[in-house]
């Protein structure tokens, strides 16, 4: 393999051995879809070696050409295929499973990226990405706060100020002031003290793995290049030199995040014992410290929120600065605070008894209402943007992005509730010995039973569509293969797999529906924790029969549904953990909702395109500087959108060398509609306009890949007309027995995939003149 390795990266060095007007050498860059697969299968040869990369990421060719660059003539007129496997970096080992707690703060990161096309809007564009960090901070804040409901109000607080309760569980009985008889940990602001470190290292242990996965992953520089005279980046930012390396936000907002969570840990422990403090008759030396306390957390959290807000990415140049003395000073300066708001709560009081709830409504109730705020705030932001530049395919009118946003703080709240709720239904099963979790997480739940009859409605309608577009398939199926015997079943189950497939373009419907019913929802559930502080059954007493029994039925509904959606995502995660199988099945949601770079939240699961594309830059580029060869490169589903990612961070000249070929490519489908900023006609057109030459395969049967949609003549000239699927109708002399429905999968087995591979390395002229040495002796590399 090491032999292998250096032939792949010096030979051709100096031009003389592999200039394609002298070998007709063309190399084909093959890069695989959501999934994942090995490279024997993607090279069809069961023997083949890694020519570079490591055991995350690699490219592989089949042994025989390992050693291709030496013995061009042996590849005359057929091109030297070689296999990207990215498939590590989403569907790992088993700790992979535990990505499924960062689900919330993935979503909200995908809204940062979700922004309308705009032009000339700087300002508005720096308050779109500013909105976005803030939601993202705001659900930070509410999974620690969830965390210290359980740790500190249900377990410290009220279990373990409950006799009953403490009896129940013996490992509570040190700090119950009964059954400890009056032991030193008892006291309420030591019992505080002690549960806090379990929110505590919960936020450690997210700086943690955002830091882990940060040098595992994002940490891999793409190749440094100075800009060329036809050089515009203008059309999508992804062409831009820092678009994918983005360490200084990622480390400014994992420090801000960092302080973020260790004061809301701080304020959870240190108002509970000011609170006391500051009644009347009160201590007065600790009623000051009390003070002072609440003080310096504010101008800490206002600190957090000048970083977030602060500055946003970097994209226009590799940006290698650090921000050290705010990276370190932020979370040390909420670790004293932490430690100090410990020690003062931990101080003896004589006469301080826990009752009640800790002051819990009040702090969900204003992520809450916050949260809203800004979800809406950014829905006249993302109008505003789409307004000045419209796009009829942009999914919502370029109101995906609050949407979206939306459903992840929809998602933090049901996650927040469910832990709550699981942890206090354990505690205390007769519902009777303690309060048990806020009043507003209750109304969350509630909420979830209409919101559910909802989507069910939609799905019932969304299903009576898909009928009716089948029945128009009928026909169309047997327009498409004219001739052959009639076969009722064939036709009717391959005219189902085609209005199926259609599904996917109602995805923004059922966005839209989901989000705004969530917000109605929500606000509702908030007003009415707020007006009645009570839970729905209690505050509906005394109300007509029928109102009563709507609420307590909601009540108890949702308390079940988000009991029963916390086991399933634990099941989930554990079986993903054990599981190979499931947690590739984990593996393709992150291979789509990673895909972008960690902008608004830094504890979303890792970027695998930040190590992605620039392998494949890289490799694209040295291979056509060392041969200044012709290149295909060959993108299935999520790989077409790594090609063109890639293809955009090479300069131009380069660019010029490449041809492009996509299928079951999501580029317009679904990039192009969910995040028109950057995947938008413009960009795309620009793509096909910057590459030698460009074709897309696409099957009616597709969910997922489709046209790329380019407007006037370029349409054509890109997208080739719809594949038959299946191949034959029935059975022929070439096809005996029944051909599959591919629908997503195996277009290179269909004749049309090679019949565009020739022409793609028949229109890369063998003749293109390789860069001279002395001409880039001077440059950076492209």
């Amino acid at each position: 393999m090491e032999r292998a390795q250096k032939r792949a990266s010096t030979a051709g060095a100096d031009g003389s051995a592999t200039r394609p007007d002298e070998s007709g050498t063309a190399l084909e860059l093959l890069v695989h879809g959501v999934g994942g697969t090995t490279p024997e299968k993607m090279l069809d040869d069961p023997r083949t070696v890694r020519i570079t990369g490591d055991d995350t990421a690699a490219v592989f060719r089949r042994a025989e050409d390992a050693d291709a660059e030496s013995r061009p003539h042996d590849h005359r007129g057929r091109p030297v295929p070689e296999a990207y496997v990215w498939c590590n970096l989403t569907s790992g080992n088993g700790t992979r499973a535990l990505w499924l707690l960062l689900l919330p703060f993935m979503v909200v990161n995908l809204a940062h990226w979700m922004r309308p096309t705009a032009r000339g809007r700087r300002r508005t564009v720096r308050l779109y990405g500013l909105l976005v960090r803030l939601a993202g901070l705001t659900l930070t804040v509410l999974l620690v706060a969830a965390v210290c409901e359980v740790a500190l109000d249900l377990a410290a607080w009220q279990c373990a100020g409950t006799r009953a309760c403490a009896e129940r569980h013996s490992w509570l009985g040190f700090l119950s002031p009964t059954v400890s008889d009056g032991g030193w940990w008892s006291r309420p602001g030591r019992r505080l003290t002690l549960a806090a470190l379990v929110p505590a290292a919960l936020t450690w242990l997210l700086w943690y793995l955002s830091h882990r996965t940060w040098s595992a992953y994002e940490s891999q520089q793409p190749m440094s290049r100075t800009s060329e005279p036809e050089e515009e980046t203008g059309r999508t930012a992804l062409g831009r030199p820092g678009f994918w390396y983005g360490r200084r936000l990622v480390a400014r907002l994992r420090a801000a995040h960092t302080a973020a969570g260790l004061l809301t840990v701080a304020a959870a422990v240190g108002t509970a014992a000011a609170r006391f403090d500051h009644r009347p008759g009160g201590p007065v030396l600790l009623d000051a410290l009390g003070r002072l306390l609440e003080a310096a957390l504010v101008a800490a959290a206002v600190g957090v929120v000048w970083v977030v807000c602060r500055r946003g990415r970097s994209e226009h140049r590799l940006d290698q600065e650090l921000d050290a003395r705010l990276v370190r000073g932020l979370p040390l300066t909420a670790v004293v605070l932490l430690v100090l708001a410990a020690v003062y709560a931990g101080w003896e009081r004589p006469g301080w008894e826990s009752a009640d709830r800790l002051p819990g409504d009040a702090t969900f109730g204003g992520i809450a209402l916050l949260q809203g705020l800004l979800v809406i705030a950014l829905g006249a932001v993302a109008h505003v943007l789409h307004r000045a530049r419209p796009d009829a395919r942009a999914a919502m009118r370029g109101l995906g992005g609050p949407a979206v946003a939306m459903l992840a703080c929809a998602l933090g709240g049901v996650m927040s509730g469910g832990v709550s709720q699981r942890v206090a239904d354990w505690l205390d099963g007769t519902g009777t010995n303690i309060p048990g979790p806020p009043v507003l997480l209750t109304w969350q739940a509630s909420v979830i039973p209409p919101l559910l009859v909802v989507l069910l409605v939609l799905c019932g309608w969304l299903a009576w569509r898909t009928w009716l577009l089948r029945r128009a398939e009928l026909d169309r199926v047997e327009r498409d293969y004219p001739g052959e015997p009639k076969d009722t079943t064939r036709t009717r189950r391959i005219a189902r797999i085609r209005a199926a497939a259609t599904l996917t373009d109602r995805g923004p419907l059922l966005v839209a529906v989901t989000s705004t019913t969530t917000l109605l929802l929500g606000a509702g559930a908030l007003v009415g924790a707020m007006t009645t502080d009570r839970v729905p059954a209690e505050a509906a007493r005394r109300t007509p029969a029928f109102v009563e029994g709507v609420a307590q039925t909601a009540q108890a509904l949702g308390s079940w549904l988000i009991g029963l959606g916390f086991i399933l995502f634990v099941t989930w995660g554990r079986r993903a953990y054990k599981d190979a199988s499931a947690r590739r099945t984990i593996g393709i949601l992150w291979d789509v909702g990673t895909f972008w770079p960690r902008a608004a939240h830094p504890f979303a699961p890792p970027c695998y395109a930040e190590r992605a594309v620039p392998d494949l830059t890289w490799r694209m580029a040295t291979w056509t500087h060392a041969t200044g060869g012709r290149l295909v490169l060959s993108g299935h589903s999520q790989g077409s959108v790594l090609a063109a990612a890639a293809a955009w961070q090479l300069k131009p000249s380069v660019r010029k060398r490449v041809a492009l070929l996509t299928y079951g490519s999501p580029l317009e489908r679904l990039y192009g509609r969910w995040f028109p900023a950057h995947f938008g006609p413009a960009a795309l057109s620009a793509l096909h306009h910057d590459v030698d030459c460009w074709r897309n395969l696409h099957r009616p049967t597709d969910p997922i890949g489709g046209p790329v949609r380019l407007p006037g003549d370029c349409g054509p000239e890109v997208d080739r007309e719809a594949l038959r699927d299946p191949l034959a109708y029935g059975r022929t002399d070439e096809h005996p027995l029944p051909a599959p429905i591919l629908g997503h999968s195996d277009y290179q087995a269909d004749p049309a995939f090679a019949e565009e591979r020739e022409r793609l390395l028949a229109r890369l002229r063998p003749d293109v003149p390789a860069q001279r040495p002395q001409e880039d002796s001077g440059r950076s590399s492209a």
